[in-house]
């Protein structure tokens, strides 16, 4: 099974963001998508997650319409197989490092320190679970996002700029992890980055414009 993205467009109000976008990804294959700013693809990343709606279209996940989902089984749709990784972080301030990681296993009733711990150590915060968000650099923080979005193994994988925060050294750890989970899990990877070093480890890279998604030259 894969991820299946038919004829999809999105508009705010009547100025179109996108149209004519298909894609289909195969388990553990990793694609990155490129384009300029403004071209929809936070945008694109967020309807595959079921996060926004579009208005034409489809997307299927393992043969799951999310179209056809309501917001309830949306939210259990994401909680059982995406991993997000976001450019804004979105961390819980309350919660420290090790519960913000853990809270995707929390939230499916089956919490594991010991791969929280795992998790922590290859994203380089080894030692740093009891930490407050407040108490992390930004860069640290992007660690802590991703770390989440991996630790329950998810189906599907999208990260928004995952290296945008990070130095060249640890930007090319994240990236290995990141690739070692799609091939460990078999699942499927979709990265948007402006960065040609994460693009260039892809599978395929494809451009995104207005009218719709094609290979990168």
């Amino acid at each position: 099974m894969s991820l299946v993205i038919q004829n999809l467009g999105k508009r705010y109000g009547g100025t179109p963001v996108f149209s004519n976008v298909s894609l289909t990804v195969a388990p553990g294959e990793f694609v990155a998508i490129v384009g300029e700013s403004g071209v929809g693809k936070s945008s694109l990343l967020n309807c595959m997650a079921a996060l926004d709606d579009w208005q034409e279209g489809t997307i299927s996940l393992d043969g799951t319409d999310l179209g056809r989902l309501d917001e309830t089984q949306r939210a259990h749709w994401r909680r059982a197989a995406l991993g997000f990784v976001f450019q804004a972080f979105h961390v819980l301030p309350h919660l420290d490092v090790a519960q913000n990681v853990g809270l995707p296993l929390l939230l499916q009733e089956r919490p594991d320190p010991a791969r929280v711990a795992r998790l922590l150590d290859a994203v380089g915060l080894s030692g740093l679970g009891e930490r407050l968000p407040a108490q992390l650099a930004g860069g640290q923080l992007q660690r802590v996002a991703i770390a989440r979005a991996l630790v329950h193994k998810p189906r599907l994988i999208l990260a928004d700029e995952p290296t945008g925060n990070l130095d060249p050294s640890t930007a090319a750890q994240v990236m290995d992890l990141l690739q070692a989970q799609t091939r460990e899990n078999g699942a499927s990877l979709i990265l948007v980055t402006h960065s040609e070093h994460a693009a260039a480890r892809a599978d395929r890279v494809l451009h995104l414009t207005a009218q719709g998604l094609t290979p990168a030259v």
